[in-house]
This record gives C-alpha cells, structure tokens and sequence, in this order.
C-alpha cells in the first residue's frame, strides 16, 4: 500500500517523512538493529522521490537513530533522538559521508609559512607555504557547532577553488576532482583534550570541559601528505564508531 505524504503548510516533505519514520521506530516497527526498508521501498511506500527519501533518512542519522551503511542500508541505531552526533567510520567512503550528513561553515583561509611545531607534524620543511582553511562544523539537529577545524593542503594544491561558505563536500574530496589525485589512506589519530578558554568560546562549550581531538592525514597514491585536517568536539556532542570486520578465518 503507498501512503502519499503531503506538505501541509509548505513544511518540506521530507522532514514529514523523517516524523513518520522516527515515529515507526518508536512503535516497534523497525527495531533497534534492524533495517529501515531500502529507499526504492520506501519511495513506493509513501509516493515521494528518492532525494525526499535520502533527506529524510539524513535527518534520522542526525539524529542519532539510524546509521548508513555502504552495501547493507539503513540501521536502527535507537529508538529516541539522541544529543550527539555520531560518526560511523568502516572506511574511507565513510568520510563523505560524514561530510555530506553535516556543514563546515568556512570562516577563513591564508596561506601560512610553516615553522617550528607545525612544520615538523606537516612533515615539511620550515618555510613552505601550505594553505590554511578554518571553520566551524554543524549538523541540522544542532544550533551549536560540534566541533572546529583547522586543515592545512599541501602546496601543491594551494591553489584549490570553491573552498568558502557552506561546505557540504569533504576537502580531500574537492581536491581529488580538481588535481586529479586519489586518496589511498588516511591515518587517523584520536586523544582526549580538556578544551581551553579560547576553543570552548568557538564552541560555545564550558572551558575546561573534556572534549576529543581527531587529527586526520590524507596521503596519496605516493604516501604523500596532501592535507591534514585537525578537529576538536566537545565530548557531549559527538561520538565515534569504527567497524572492524574479521579477515581471517579460525581453525575448525
């Protein structure tokens, strides 16, 4: 049976959708670990288009509720909104993902001659010139930012366009389509921070309070360092889950 959802007062279909759909997973009908039913379904389901779908399923993992997952679909994480915002990481394409499901408003970019400390975590010699860009990350679901950033890109692709305003692309993924690289892999560190006066003000967090530091380098085909990006949340407002899947298999 399709159910036709309508926009009653010029409210955009897809968060009425997204309403439906918080309230089905309350009710039971798609429980905690399972699956929401595929966008092609749902479109049948309730006679809207695939990008109402998406939309809507992006308000749920804003959420907190639901997760996507390359290859499998849609999970039921739980079954109320909750206040974090939570990543889920099980591989590169993931990091999309994650910037697509929330903005970086850009609040400037320079070019900056690296020295001392930064020149040695950059890897680079003192005296390159990297482009710094810097911004504050939000979700929908969120009026406070939940986290600040500071990437650097390599000199080499200081030149990147199209890196100002509202940015709902990865960087890494800009500079892949306009250098024509690929990124191979991407390190990954994670440390507990105590937020300082002037990070908890960017934040509008509490100084003092605990918060999470990502650091993230992207390399290239070559194991060169095309950008690292430096992220910190306060720990109330984000979350972090990795997949791991078994690529061995035990003796019988």
């Amino acid at each position: 049976m399709t159910v036709k959802i309508e926009a009653p007062g010029g409210r955009p279909r897809y968060l009425q959708l997204a309403t439906t759909l918080v309230q089905e997973i309350r009710s039971g009908r798609y429980p905690v670990g399972g699956l929401l039913p595929t966008e092609f379904e749902l479109c049948d389901q309730f006679g809207v288009s695939r990008f109402t779908v998406r939309e809507a399923v992006k308000q749920l993992v804003q959420m907190g509720m639901v997760t996507r997952q390359p290859g499998v679909g849609s999970r039921v994480l739980a079954e109320a909104p909750v206040t974090q915002y939570t990543q889920t990481m099980s591989g590169i394409t993931d990091l999309r993902q994650y910037a697509y499901e929330t903005s970086l408003e850009i609040e400037g970019q320079a070019l900056l001659k690296v020295k001392g400390e930064l020149a040695d975590t950059l890897d680079a010699s003192p005296g390159e010139t990297w482009l710094h860009v810097w911004g504050l990350r939000y979700t929908e679901a969120h009026d406070t930012p939940i986290c600040m950033t500071d990437a650097y890109v390599a000199p080499a692709f200081r030149s990147v366009s199209g890196v100002q305003g509202r940015m709902t692309r990865a960087l890494y993924a800009v500079l892949e389509e306009q250098f024509d690289l690929q990124i191979k892999t991407v390190h990954q560190d994670i440390r507990a921070v105590v937020l300082n006066k002037a990070t908890a003000r960017r934040l509008e967090a509490k100084p003092g309070s605990a918060g999470l530091r990502l650091e993230r380098r992207y390399l290239d085909a070559r194991d060169a360092l095309v950008e690292l990006a430096i992220s910190v949340h306060p720990a109330d407002r984000f979350s972090y889950r990795e997949s791991f899947r078994r690529d061995w298999q035990v003796p019988a």
